[in-house]
C-alpha cells in the first residue's frame, strides 16, 4: 500500500513507467517501491514517474547511503519541514540519468580505451566503474573530446592526467560554490524563521537565474587563463623557429620557483578560529594573485599558510615577493617570508615538481620574518636596478646534503641586519 502522496506537483509530466523509472535512474526496483511506500515518491494513476522522481529517486539513494534514515526523512516531508519540489526546477537538470550505453559499448562504439572513460567518471568524483556500468548522460558531454584526442593522437596517459587535473580543480570550484550557497543563500533564509522546506521556493528563482550565468562566468574564466597559456606556447614555438633560422638568440635564464610564507599563521588561525584564517587567506590571495601576474609568475597551488608561485623569469620574481612582502605588511597581515630558487621543472597536472621545487620550499622555510632569500642561480640570472643581493653564505638547509649559498633581497638603500 502506497502512504499519502508528500511531494509537490512535479513540473515535468509524468512520462516514465515503473521499469523505465527503474532503468532511467539506475536504482532497483526494490529501492523504488521503498520510497514510493514511505510517499517520497508518488507516481499517478497510471503508475508513471516524471524526471524530477528520478532526481529525487538518485538523491535518496544517496542519502541513504550515508546512513540517513529514510522513514525519518519521509515524516520530515510529511510534516513540511523538507521539501524536495525544488529538484523539478531546471537549475537540478544536472542529476542526470543513465543512458542505455554500457563503458564497454561506449569504448568498442568510439575506441577510446575503456580505462580513460573510466577515468572520466573518476574525475568527477565517483568511484570507479565497472565495464558493465552503464554511463551517464553527463559523461557522455566528456566522451567526444576525449575521441578526438584519441584520434589526434594525444597519448591516453596524458589524456588521463588532463581529465583528473581538471576534475581535481573543478571539484574545488564545485566546493567553494556549495560553500558559499549554504552560508550566503541557504542560511539567510532559515536564520529569516523559514522552515527548510521553504528554502527551496524562496530561492527558486536565483537559482535557475544564476545557472546559465554561472556556467558562462566560469567558460569565460577558463578562456582567460587559456589565452595566457596559450601565449606562452606561442612565445616558445616563436622563440624556437626564430633561432632555428638563426633570427633570435634567447637569453638562457632559468624558470623560478617561489614560495611565500606567513610566519604565525597556525598560532593565529588556532588563537583566532576558522573566520579570521579564511579572512586572512582572502587577504593574501589578493595581494598575490594582483602582484605575481604583473611580473609574469602565477600562483601554482595553496599551501595552507603560504603560496607556492612559477615564474618565468627569475628577476621579475624577486620583484614580486618583494612587493609581496611589504603588501602583506601593509595589509596587516602576519610577516611573510618568502625562498626564491631558478633552475629546471618538471610540469605535470597543473603542478611543478624536481629539485628545484624542493629547494625553494626549503630556503623559505629557513627566512626570517619579512626576508626574501634566492639562490646563486637567481642572483646570477637577475639584473634588476634597484635590488641589490646580500650575501650570507652557504646555509646548511633540512633534507638537503649540500650547503646552499644563499642571498637577501633587498632595495637598493633599505637596511637589514646581517646574519
Amino acid at each position: 500500500m502506497t502512504a499519502e502522496p508528500l511531494t509537490s506537483t512535479p513540473t515535468t509530466e509524468p512520462i516514465y513507467t515503473r521499469a523505465e523509472m527503474v532503468s532511467r535512474s539506475g536504482i532497483g526496483a526494490g529501492f523504488i517501491d521503498r520510497l514510493c511506500a514511505l510517499g517520497i515518491l508518488s507516481p499517478n494513476g497510471d503508475d508513471r514517474f516524471t524526471e524530477g522522481d528520478a532526481r529525487r529517486a538518485r538523491i535518496m539513494q544517496a542519502l541513504d547511503s550515508t546512513g540517513l534514515p529514510l522513514d525519518a526523512v519521509a515524516e520530515a516531508m510529511r510534516t513540511d519541514q523538507i521539501d524536495l519540489g525544488f529538484v523539478d526546477d531546471p537549475a537540478y537538470s544536472l542529476f542526470a540519468g543513465l543512458t542505455d550505453e554500457t563503458f564497454q559499448d561506449a569504448s568498442s562504439r568510439t575506441g577510446v580505451p575503456i580505462e580513460l572513460l573510466f577515468a572520466i567518471r573518476e574525475a568527477m568524483g565517483s568511484p570507479p566503474p565497472v565495464a558493465g556500468d552503464r554511463v551517464r548522460e553527463i559523461e557522455m558531454g566528456v566522451i567526444p573530446a576525449v575521441e578526438l584526442m584519441v584520434r589526434h593522437g594525444v597519448r591516453p596517459p596524458v589524456i588521463e592526467r588532463a581529465l583528473r587535473a581538471f576534475g581535481d580543480n573543478l571539484r574545488r570550484m564545485a566546493e567553494v560554490e556549495s560553500d558559499w550557497w549554504m552560508s550566503d543563500v541557504i542560511q539567510p533564509v532559515l536564520a529569516s524563521g523559514a522552515s527548510l522546506a521553504e528554502v527551496g521556493p524562496r530561492t527558486a528563482d536565483f537559482a535557475n537565474a544564476l545557472a546559465p550565468l554561472g556556467e558562462r562566468m566560469i567558460l569565460a574564466l577558463y578562456h582567460g587563463h587559456q589565452t595566457n597559456s596559450w601565449m606562452k606556447n606561442f612565445f616558445e614555438s616563436f622563440e624556437a623557429g626564430m633561432t632555428a633560422a638563426g633570427l633570435y638568440k634567447p637569453v638562457d635564464r632559468p624558470p623560478a620557483i617561489a614560495f611565500l610564507d606567513l610566519s604565525g599563521y597556525t598560532r593565529l588561525t588556532e588563537d583566532r578560529g576558522d573566520a579570521a584564517a579564511a579572512d586572512l587567506a582572502g587577504r593574501l590571495a589578493r595581494i598575490v594573485q594582483r602582484t605575481s601576474g604583473q611580473h609574469g609568475g602565477r600562483p601554482v597551488k595553496w599551501l595552507g599558510d603560504g603560496v607556492m608561485f612559477h615564474f618565468r623569469d627569475p628577476g621579475p620574481g624577486v620583484v614580486a615577493t618583494l612587493e609581496m612582502v611589504e603588501a602583506a605588511r601593509e595589509a596587516g597581515l602576519p610577516p611573510a617570508h618568502v625562498g626564491l630558487h631558478a633552475g629546471p621543472v618538471l610540469f605535470q597536472e597543473g603542478d611543478y615538481f624536481g629539485r628545484t621545487v624542493n629547494i625553494a620550499a626549503r630556503i623559505a622555510d629557513y627566512a626570517r620574518q619579512g626576508e626574501v632569500l634566492v639562490t646563486d642561480e637567481v642572483v646570477a640570472a637577475s639584473d634588476l636596478p634597484g635590488v641589490r643581493f646580500d650575501p650570507i653564505g652557504p646555509v646548511e638547509l633540512k633534507g638537503l646534503t649540500e650547503a646552499v649559498p644563499l642571498h637577501v633581497a633587498r632595495r637598493v638603500g633599505e637596511s637589514g641586519a646581517t646574519r
